[in-house]
C-alpha cells in the first residue's frame, strides 16, 4: 500500500473491500475466501510487512474466477489500484490446484506466491496468463483453483 491500512489516503479502497467481497461471495463459481481472526477481508502483516495486504479464496473453476477477477465492479476497483497501492517487485498473485474439499491456509499462500515469483509459472503456482492445467490425481471434478493475492 502507498500507506498505513488506517490511512486517510486508502480510505475509499477499505470503504469499498465489502462490497467487493459480497459480490464475489455471490458470484458463480465461488466457494471460499479468507476471513482473519477480526473478521476483516483481507490479512495484513503475511510478509512481516503491513503494507501489504494478502487475500485467499477458493473457485470452483479458473473461468469463474477469471470472470470475477476481470469483470464488474472488482474490475473497476483494480483499474484504480495505482492511487492506493505502488506496483510490486514480483507477482501479484499466485494460481494453484487444490482437491475438493480443502481450503487453504495463509502460509500456504505465500509460499505460492514465493515460489511463483523464484521459478516462474509451474504445476504448483501459476498465472492467469500461463495457465496449467489441474493435476490427474485431481482433475477435472475435485479440483479447485485457488487464488491468493495482494488486493
Amino acid at each position: 500500500m502507498r500507506a498505513g491500512y488506517d490511512d486517510p489516503l486508502l480510505a475509499d479502497f477499505v470503504a469499498q473491500l465489502d462490497e467487493v467481497f459480497a459480490l464475489a461471495e455471490a458470484s458463480p463459481g465461488f466457494v471460499w475466501r479468507l476471513r482473519t481472526d477480526d473478521d476483516a477481508a483481507i490479512a495484513r502483516r503475511v510478509f512481516g510487512d503491513p503494507l501489504v495486504l494478502f487475500n485467499v479464496s477458493v473457485w470452483e473453476s479458473l473461468e469463474a474466477l477469471r470472470t470475477f477477477v476481470y469483470a464488474g465492479r472488482h474490475l473497476e476497483v483494480m483499474r484504480a489500484r495505482a492511487k492506493w497501492f505502488r506496483p510490486l517487485e514480483g507477482p501479484a498473485f499466485a494460481l494453484w490446484w487444490i482437491p475438493a474439499g480443502t481450503l487453504p491456509s495463509v502460509e500456504e499462500g505465500a509460499a505460492r506466491l514465493e515460489r511463483l515469483a523464484r521459478h516462474g509459472p509451474g504445476p504448483e503456482a501459476f498465472t492467469f496468463r500461463e495457465p496449467f492445467p489441474p493435476p490427474a490425481r485431481s482433475a477435472p471434478a475435485g479440483a479447485n483453483p485457488v487464488g491468493p493475492g495482494v488486493c
